[in-house]
C-alpha cells in the first residue's frame, strides 16, 4: 500500500508527493509533469487518496508503492497500448512500473493524450444527446 495510507489522506498532489523519500518524489514529480504536458487543461485532485488528473471526468491516477509506481489510465488506456505495456505487470486498468527500471514517460504521455481524446469525445457525445 502507498505510504500515505497510514497517515491522514493528502489534500493535494503536492502533499501526497511530499510524503515520500526524495528519490520517489522525483519520479512522482516527473509523472505529474508528463501528465500535465499531455493534458494541460486537466485539473489536479486527490481521488481514492492518490493523485488524479481530471478533464470531463477522471483521466488518469498514479501512486507510489513500496516497489513500484502504479499508473491507472482506465481499461481503455491499457487496451489501446497493450503491446507497448506488455513488458510491465498490471491488470485491466492498471500498470506497474518497478523502481530500478526506466519509467516510460513518453509512453505515459501518449496514453494520457489518448485518454484526453476519449474524455472529450464522450463529453461531446453527451452534449449532442441533450
Amino acid at each position: 500500500m502507498n505510504k500515505n495510507s497510514e497517515q491522514t489522506a493528502p489534500k493535494s498532489i503536492d502533499e501526497y508527493i511530499a510524503g515520500f523519500p526524495h528519490d520517489v518524489q522525483e519520479i512522482l514529480e516527473e509523472m505529474r509533469m508528463t501528465i500535465r504536458r499531455a493534458a494541460p487543461d486537466a485539473e489536479e485532485r486527490i481521488s481514492y487518496q492518490i493523485p488524479t488528473f481530471a478533464l470531463k471526468g477522471n483521466l488518469v491516477h498514479f501512486a507510489a508503492f513500496k516497489k513500484h509506481i502504479g499508473f491507472y489510465p482506465s481499461s481503455s488506456g491499457i487496451e489501446k497500448f497493450k503491446d507497448e505495456l506488455s513488458a510491465y505487470a498490471g491488470s485491466k486498468g492498471t500498470v506497474r512500473f518497478p523502481f530500478g527500471e526506466p519509467i516510460p514517460f513518453d509512453l505515459i504521455g501518449r496514453i494520457v493524450e489518448f485518454r484526453v481524446g476519449e474524455n472529450l469525445d464522450r463529453a461531446e457525445a453527451k452534449q449532442k444527446k441533450k
